[in-house]
């Protein structure tokens, strides 16, 4: 699939009226911006200063965070030099936003994305809720997760994310050392309200 490189990272950062929460960094899913996942954001974690930026790749006409070679197989070559570049942004965002590390909340491509950050720059974020991701590594990287908290949602349904796919990423994770929560929803791709509450609860 075509894919071309962007400008530096498009981002929204909205600040938060919970000095006590977490911040969140919301990484959207193929042809999303860096608008899509704010409302579920502020529903997920209301207060919560939030970090949205926009893929830098374009398939297409459509913002994505790294190159795919086909539909559920990833460039893995690209997905390490972008998951370094979002890491990055997310330090250099830090810093000029006065945030502590945030929790990943990817969904899909963005759910990709920071399950790689997870692997390669753990260091970055406080833990990761994971909507529908699959596992970014043929062979993945062993990382230090020891105190990293990780909700994955996967759905029964899903004709993308194959149910043993992101059973294997949970594994990964927990062998790591993340407290890895995993939940199996009756629904496909998309996500659905059943997601919204499992991910408040858990963010509460």
């Amino acid at each position: 699939m075509h894919a071309a490189a962007t400008t530096p990272f498009i981002h929204v950062f909205e600040p938060g009226t919970d000095a006590a929460g977490a911040p969140l960094l919301l990484l959207h899913g193929t042809g999303g911006n860096e608008r899509d996942l704010l409302p579920l954001g502020r529903m997920a974690a209301p207060g919560a200063s939030l970090l949205s930026p926009r893929g830098q790749v374009l398939e297409g006409t459509m913002p994505r965070f790294f190159r795919r070679l086909s539909e559920g197989v990833l460039d893995e070559d690209d997905l390490r030099r972008r998951t370094h570049e979002l890491a990055d942004f997310i330090e250099e965002a830090r810093a000029r936003y006065d945030l502590a590390p945030p929790t990943a909340l990817g969904f899909s491509n963005g759910a990709n994305i920071a399950a790689s950050l997870l692997l390669l720059r753990p260091e970055v974020l406080a833990g990761a809720a994971l909507l529908r991701a699959m596992s970014p590594y043929a062979q993945p990287p062993k990382a230090d997760l020891a105190g990293k908290r990780v909700l994955l949602l996967s759905g029964g349904l899903d004709p993308i994310v194959a149910e043993e796919d992101a059973a294997r990423l949970a594994a990964t994770l927990a062998d790591d050392g993340a407290a890895v929560e995993h939940r199996t929803l009756p629904v496909g791709h998309g996500l659905s309200q059943a997601d919204v509450g499992l991910l408040r609860g858990w963010l509460a």
